[in-house]
């Protein structure tokens, strides 16, 4: 069965949303208060419906609560933003994701309770910024304040070493949660499972635990 996702705001952000879903196979409504925006989704998302996402009474008739995750992209209105969100979750929708506009912004987000709060502009930032400081950090994805998931180029200094021999866990509080090597993805790698050159390994953790790793695991 196809997953279903809602996208309220047909910007730059939440268009290239729609089309990333739709190109994966997901089932997509996308909901702006433009005419123009949702004649251009027309013929890309599943569904494009002009609405006023700060109505209650309007999300209620799309059915919105049957969605299984409700991206909310809406541009730079943030009073929308934050009153799409608690309505959303007043509704009992079961994942809402939020573009913020500014950190002040995504700290009310975080206050009225959406799930995942995305920051596209200050988040491409740090992704440059490692990548321009270490050729170990490929990608970085933010989950809250303090802690993201990295994608880290394992290089010569920990290949060949097994994850039980790197106790990353224990010496630097984080957690290898999957190995990408070429073609082939390892989720949950067992800890006797060695890490190869080249390998790309998805951590989580605190960021300062993550760097710190870095600095002293990798380029130490």
């Amino acid at each position: 069965m196809k997953k279903e996702f809602a996208v309220i705001g047909l910007g730059r952000f939440g268009g290239s949303i729609v089309r990333e879903l739709m190109s994966q196979g997901a089932q997509v409504m996308a909901i702006d208060h433009s005419s123009e925006r949702v004649d251009e989704f027309a013929s890309i998302a599943t569904q494009a419906i002009i609405a006023d996402s700060t109505d209650e009474s309007v999300l209620n008739s799309l059915g919105i609560r049957n969605f299984e995750h409700v991206i909310v992209a809406i541009g730079e209105d943030i009073q929308a933003s934050i009153l799409t969100t608690i309505i959303l979750k007043e509704i009992g929708v079961e994942q809402i994701t939020v573009k913020a506009q500014n950190d002040y912004h995504e700290k009310v987000l975080r206050k009225i309770g959406a799930d995942f709060v995305v920051h596209p502009e200050r988040d491409m930032g740090i992704r440059i910024a490692n990548n321009m400081l270490s050729n170990t950090v490929l990608d970085y994805l933010e989950l809250s304040d303090e802690h993201s998931i990295m994608e880290l180029k394992a290089n010569d200094a920990i290949a060949g070493y097994s994850i039980i021999d790197l106790d990353i866990r224990a010496k630097y509080g984080i957690n290898i949660v999957g190995i990408k090597r070429g073609a082939d993805i390892i989720v949950s790698p067992q800890a006797s499972d060695k890490i190869l050159l080249g390998d790309i390994m998805l951590v989580i953790g605190a960021d300062v635990d993550i760097n710190r790793f870095v600095k002293k695991a990798m380029n130490g």
